[in-house]
């Protein structure tokens, strides 16, 4: 069954698009021809305009972004692949070893290419500025968020993942995340809201990522 409902959103209403998007779930369960399976990869769902979460991980978790300007680096070049297919990047953070991102797709085929993007156009700057061999990227692992809730779960997880690797204490104090772009549009008491509303972001799991720590 192909999809119908197709909503295009601004990024304030993306309330609107998983509650108006009534066959989201049998999409999600059902366009089993749109599940891209690789060997030695993770499988892929590509769907469009529909809401994602992307994690994108660094070979045997080395820190090779640890470096402020290696971060901006690869900040750039993820918001530029961003533009280029026309999806919307909503949320990011980027950790040491691995990035987390929220966006809007456009045509969902066009997520490989995006990574694609992203990783081939870091690993020559990575490898300048830290001496590390082949392969730079690991993988990259989706999933789209099945609701509402299910959405705000996986972006307080976002979020929230320096506190997670004890990076910092305070969501204020680390500047390689969307959340300070969150806070100044919404607002202190809104995001405070958002986090009691949906407190499982501190149990959850990426079963996409095979339970992996990220």
């Amino acid at each position: 069954m192909l999809v119908e409902c197709k909503t295009k959103v601004l990024h304030s209403s993306v309330e609107r698009l998983i509650s108006q998007n009534q066959c989201k779930t049998e999409v999600l369960h059902s366009q089993v021809a749109m599940l891209k399976k690789y060997s030695h990869a993770p499988a892929h769902l590509f769907l469009d305009d529909m809401p994602y979460f992307i994690t994108g991980a660094i070979y045997q978790k080395r820190h090779l972004l640890k470096d402020a300007g290696i971060k901006e680096i690869l900040w750039r070049q993820i918001d530029a692949c961003f533009q280029q297919h026309q999806w919307e990047l909503q949320h990011w953070v980027i950790l040491d070893n691995h990035y987390h991102l929220m966006g809007l797709s456009k045509m969902g085929e066009e997520l490989p290419r995006i990574i694609q993007g992203i990783h081939g156009g870091t690993s020559t700057p990575i490898r300048r500025a830290t001496g590390a061999p082949k392969p730079i990227w690991w993988n990259y692992w989706d999933y789209c968020p099945r609701n509402e809730h299910d959405y705000y779960v996986r972006l307080n997880y976002l979020l929230w993942n320096p506190v997670r690797h004890g990076y910092v204490e305070d969501l204020k104090n680390y500047p390689f995340s969307s959340f300070h772009q969150l806070l100044e549009r919404e607002g202190r008491d809104k995001v405070a809201e958002q986090f009691r509303k949906y407190p499982e972001y501190k149990t959850c799991v990426l079963k996409e990522a095979e339970d992996d720590d990220f």
